[in-house]
């Protein structure tokens, strides 16, 4: 299976945004790798869980949000951005496929 590019990963995140936080974000927010959680998005932590669970239905145990998340201390998670998922989303797809 090819993992998805960054522009694909990109665009899945964006979706996956939409639907926890609502279609309006995709036009009060350009959802960019440098977009932050919190100081742009604003994502409650009802909204991270919800976000962890349509990023398990989407990639299957081969992205542990929960686990990405727990590995943070507090300042980490307050200024996660966009960027950063898509990189840990990336390599875990990326490790996955070379198993």
């Amino acid at each position: 299976m090819t993992a998805p590019d960054s522009s694909q990963l990109l665009d899945h995140l964006r979706a996956d945004l939409a639907e926890v936080m609502g279609d309006d974000v995709l036009l009060a927010v350009d959802i960019t790798p440098d977009t932050r959680f919190d100081d742009d998005l604003a994502l409650e932590s009802i909204e991270f869980v919800a976000l962890g669970e349509i990023l398990r239905e989407r990639y299957g145990d081969r992205v542990d949000f929960p686990g990405f998340i727990a590995g943070m201390e507090l300042d980490e998670i307050m200024s996660l951005t966009v960027g950063r998922l898509l990189a840990y989303i990336s390599d875990r797809l990326a490790e996955s496929a070379t198993v």
